[in-house]
């Protein structure tokens, strides 16, 4: 399935080639290390989970 995601380098990893993490989103959050593992392993977390943890890290307002 990885080779079918529309995977997105993150906006923290720089242009030259450093901490190269990428994203995917596909009924899940995917996530892997492009740098150091492009075919390895991959993260996967469900949208709710994704969203009940961006909830407890965001400062409160």
């Amino acid at each position: 399935m990885s080779d079918q995601l529309n995977w997105r380098k993150s906006s923290y990893s720089d242009d030259e080639g450093g901490d190269c993490v990428e994203v995917a989103m596909a009924g899940a959050l995917h996530i892997r290390d492009s740098k150091a593992a492009p075919t390895g392993p991959e993260l996967h977390i469900s949208a709710p989970a994704w969203s009940a943890f961006i909830a407890a890290v965001q400062p409160e307002a």
